[in-house]
């Protein structure tokens, strides 16, 4: 991985050259110093066994995260922007989890090198998310994900061969979308420097932009914010299931709960806030509804981008961005979040106990596409929810002590652990950033951005001292 990053470095210095790549040194430097890491890595282990236990996982998959978050921000760390390295961490962060909250102002004066880099970082990160959320989590029964085990979820010699064919399948996809967004972009009136920028970021549900107007820099085309809302959708969507339509399972991705329910949730929330605003404010039906639908979209695909700020559409429109924060994409998807299916389990077990409450004696069956959802499932969930719930109480409380207002602190580390992208305030709002926090709240808010990218158990596991004991 560290080998493969250090290709990437290199690619805004060979893309614009080094006259046109005002930091070509700071992007020099941290690929020759992540190329060393990784040739030396793969001396060492040089032919040990690559069998992974269970326990290695964790502790493989964590590291990793972290560790090209920590290179990821080098080149912002030695650029001209002269960030500190909290910042430059805490930026490196939300790229690589593809959060998208930022501390930097002025994008649209900004070297173009750093802000390639900023939406390649995400681009890097929707991949390896993908990878971990169909091949990783289920192996290790991470918050329900048992539910979707596979064949790409088993870690033995006869199905390795299957998890490579289905890796190359899912970065067919991933590229060809980031393509097709791109070009679709370009075709609809962007340059070709913001076309390639936006693409990257919007396919990997990042939301990093090269303006500080986020998506609002082209609020006056409905088309790109309707173009944008659609791939954003595809980014939330499982990308196995994109492959298993591409091998011939016609009709897979419909059938699926998850998108079914996640598309049906877009577009009653999108006309409820269109009908709400057109009550209000009145204006244009058609502007009305793009804007609701991006900005809706956004955040429940947890992308981030902003094409104004819709904190002053009214307080329904503030309650209901706050509570879709929660919600997230599907299982399989770049988006972040608690996950749609977890909401479906929840509502599953809700009605198996009105049954039960009617029928005690009742023998009751659970299944989620058509697969029986055994009670450990149900428990992780349960387990996974009650975290989540915790690490949002522990972290609001932390950056209130830090004198932080109350929806600052909550909107802040809700959107951490959903890496949703901008919170709700003045502060960190759509019209905000997050570069005026406190440093030990930015190193919070970074810890959140990981542990939430990593479904929280799964950090939680590892820093247990059971762990390590056994």
């Amino acid at each position: 991985m560290l080998v493969i990053l250090s290709i990437f470095l290199s690619l805004p210095v060979i893309l614009m050259g080094f006259s046109g790549s005002p930091n070509a040194m700071a992007f020099v430097q941290s690929a020759a110093g992540s190329l060393t890491l990784g040739v030396l890595g793969l001396l060492v282990t040089r032919g040990q066994s690559r069998y992974l236990k269970p326990r290695y996982m964790f502790i493989l998959t964590i590291s990793s995260w972290f560790l090209i978050s920590v290179l990821g921000a080098v080149p912002l760390y030695l650029s001209d922007l002269n960030l500190s390295a909290t910042d430059a961490l805490f930026e490196g962060v939300s790229g690589i989890t593809t959060t998208g909250s930022t501390i930097l102002t002025g994008l649209d004066v900004m070297a173009p090198d750093i802000l390639l880099w900023r939406s390649m970082l995400q681009w890097i990160g929707g991949i390896g998310i993908i990878g971990m959320f169909v091949a990783v989590l289920p192996f290790l029964g991470i918050g329900g994900m048992r539910l979707f085990t596979t064949e790409s979820s088993e870690w033995t010699d006869k199905a390795l061969p299957r998890m490579k064919t289905l890796g190359r399948g899912l970065l067919f996809v991933y590229v060809f979308f980031s393509l097709l967004c791109i070009l679709v972009y370009w075709s609809s009136g962007m340059s070709w420097f913001d076309a390639v920028n936006h693409g990257f970021t919007t396919v990997a549900t990042g939301g990093f932009s090269t303006s500080d107007m986020s998506m609002g820099k082209f609020a006056g085309s409905n088309l790109i914010l309707l173009e944008a809302s659609f791939f954003m959708m595809v980014g939330a969507l499982p990308f196995f299931l994109y492959v298993r339509e591409l091998n011939g399972q016609h009709g897979v991705l419909w059938r699926d709960q998850q998108v079914r329910v996640f598309l049906f949730l877009i577009l009653v929330v999108a006309v409820s806030m269109t009908t709400y605003r057109l009550w209000n404010e009145g204006g244009d039906p058609l502007s009305v509804f793009s804007t609701s639908l991006f900005n809706l979209t956004s955040v429940v695909t947890t992308t981030g981008y902003a094409s104004e700020d819709y904190q002053l559409w009214g307080p329904f429109a503030f309650a209901s961005f706050f509570f879709l924060m929660f919600v997230g994409g599907c299982s399989g998807s770049t988006s972040g979040g608690m996950k749609i299916f977890r909401f479906q389990l929840s509502m599953m077990v809700l009605r198996e106990q009105f049954k039960r409450l009617l029928h005690p004696r009742a023998v009751l069956t659970r299944k989620y596409n058509g697969r029986p959802v055994s009670d450990e499932i149900i428990a992780s969930m349960i387990a996974y929810a009650f975290v989540f719930l915790v690490c949002l109480l522990v972290g609001t409380l932390a950056l209130s002590m830090l004198g932080i207002d109350f929806i600052t602190s909550i909107s802040g580390t809700l959107t951490a652990l959903t890496n949703v992208g901008p919170g709700l305030g003045e502060i960190i709002g759509p019209a905000g950033n997050f570069q005026s926090l406190p440093d030990i709240a930015k190193w919070i808010l970074c810890v959140g951005m990981i542990a939430g990218r990593l479904e929280l158990l799964s950090v939680l596991v590892v820093l247990s001292p059971g762990f390590w004991r056994g």
